[in-house]
């Protein structure tokens, strides 16, 4: 090992003699987990060494820390009744998704744990996976620390500090009032009570210093949850059923990861990648997966070069033409990826909805023009003294205007009439835009010179 290494295992080592004892050593699991994948990567013995000695509910918090592959890879070597118990330790919204990726893996194996768990945490977690995985319902977590409208401060401060004290709760930075059966009434942050005694209401409070009734419910689009807890600053956000019962709530930590997942998905996607498929440590599916979109933009390269095909013997009697040629083009792609960007981040933080979208398109168009007005003219300037040719400098100057205008139109409305079909506007945009600004910067800069230069 090298002395890093070293060093990080004599901190592992320090750290669990230390908490084994009882010692209140403030350290995150992912920090615990970040020194362990350091530790696996030059010793796997040392690292199923420390595993094993790790305290059950520490051991659950690290795992869901691990890469995707890296958990897998631990599920299979624990048995139902381990993985059980350590799906015991998490909060809900953690377990169930610990279950649902065991699921894919192996569905046995998945219902195996679920019939290890006692019968109301299983009932909960049923629940929770029964929900799609855009639904806010797959994302929220039951333990929540509540209140009865009429129930006094003080008695609701010491229940909570029995759930911290036992571990059923954590993240606590609201308290949701409810009133019979439940009914979300309201919530109010914990430094608000500060200013009322314990003997107080929470109605009181309620009335004091008002209450934040901003909800979801469990089916809605989890894009729109994030949206409002954005739009709101919210910490955390209550979801309600259709009766207005309170039945769990979304953290802000799993609110960031959300983000996390969703501009990451983007990315892979602009770039024509999948996000699941480089999640893989097997080369030939990450080869397999990006050869697809490799495939695709093979054919739209053809086509673009079908359209020079075209214009060969225009090309053959001015060599120049094909020296400036990738300048129309190359323009048009970059004009056409920063506003294909702009709009497909704009639509997935809700900026663009209904007629927004004819305003986006117009602004956009209208920023490329003019770009394009802009270089156009400088190009042709440099065209005309590049070739001492006063036409070809005109030419390139249309042929870029023409495909920057092309570029800021398709780079807006490609992404909107992919979403409006139903599909994830980050999938394909690119290739598809790509083709359109190759197309017409060819198409418009060897006709124009056809017709002019010839």
């Amino acid at each position: 090992m090298t002395n890093e290494i070293l060093e990080q295992v004599q901190t592992l080592e320090n750290y669990l003699s230390e908490h084994i004892e009882g010692a209140n050593l403030d350290v995150h699991p992912y920090e615990v987990a970040d020194l362990l994948m350091n530790v696996k990567k030059v010793d796997e013995e040392t690292f199923t060494q420390f595993l094993n000695k790790l305290p059950k509910a520490l051991l659950a918090e690290v795992i869901i820390e691990f890469p995707k592959s890296d958990q897998e890879e631990l599920y299979g070597r624990f048995g139902p009744k381990k993985l059980a118990g350590l799906a015991g330790e998490l909060n809900t919204n953690d377990a169930a998704e610990l279950i649902q990726h065991i699921e894919e893996i192996d569905e046995k194996k998945a219902d195996a744990i679920l019939s290890n768990l006692s019968e109301e945490d299983r009932d909960t977690i049923e629940k929770l996976i029964s929900y799609e995985e855009n639904e806010a319902g797959s994302h929220m977590q039951v333990e929540i620390f509540e209140a009865h409208v009429d129930e006094k401060i003080g008695d609701s401060i010491l229940r909570l500090k029995k759930m911290k004290a036992n571990n059923e709760i954590d993240n606590v930075h609201h308290v949701f009032i409810v009133s019979n059966g439940r009914t979300f009434v309201g919530m109010i942050p914990l430094e608000d009570l500060i200013l009322h005694g314990p003997k107080e209401l929470y109605r009181d409070v309620i009335n004091d210093e008002g209450k934040i009734t901003i909800s979801v419910e469990p089916h809605d689009d989890i894009k729109k949850v994030v949206e409002t807890v954005s739009n709101y600053d919210l910490s955390v956000i209550p979801v309600v059923n259709d009766k207005g019962i309170l039945v769990g709530r979304i953290t802000s930590d799993d609110i960031y990861d959300i983000i996390s997942e969703e501009a990451t998905g983007q990315i892979y996607n602009l770039a024509g990648v999948n996000d699941d498929a480089e999640q893989e440590e097997n080369f030939w599916l990450i080869s397999r997966s990006r050869a697809v979109w490799l495939g695709l933009n093979l054919f739209t390269a053809i086509a673009a070069s079908l359209v020079i095909g075209i214009f060969d013997q225009t090309i053959q009697s001015l060599v120049a033409l094909a020296i400036l040629m990738p300048i129309v083009a190359s323009m048009g792609g970059n004009a056409g990826t920063q506003t294909l960007t702009v709009t497909v981040r704009q639509m997935a933080l809700g900026e663009i909805a209904g007629d927004e979208a004819r305003q986006t398109i117009i602004k956009e168009v209208s920023i490329a023009l003019l770009n394009g007005l802009l270089y156009g003219v400088v190009m042709g300037i440099i065209a005309y003294l590049w070739f001492d040719l006063p036409m070809l400098g005109l030419v390139i100057a249309m042929a870029m205007i023409a495909n920057l205008f092309a570029a800021g139109f398709f780079g807006a409305t490609i992404p909107l009439a992919l979403k409006k079909f139903g599909v994830d506007p980050a999938i394909g945009s690119t290739v598809l835009l790509t083709t359109v600004t190759d197309i017409v910067g060819f198409f418009s800069f060897l006709g124009l010179a056809t017709v002019i230069l010839l």
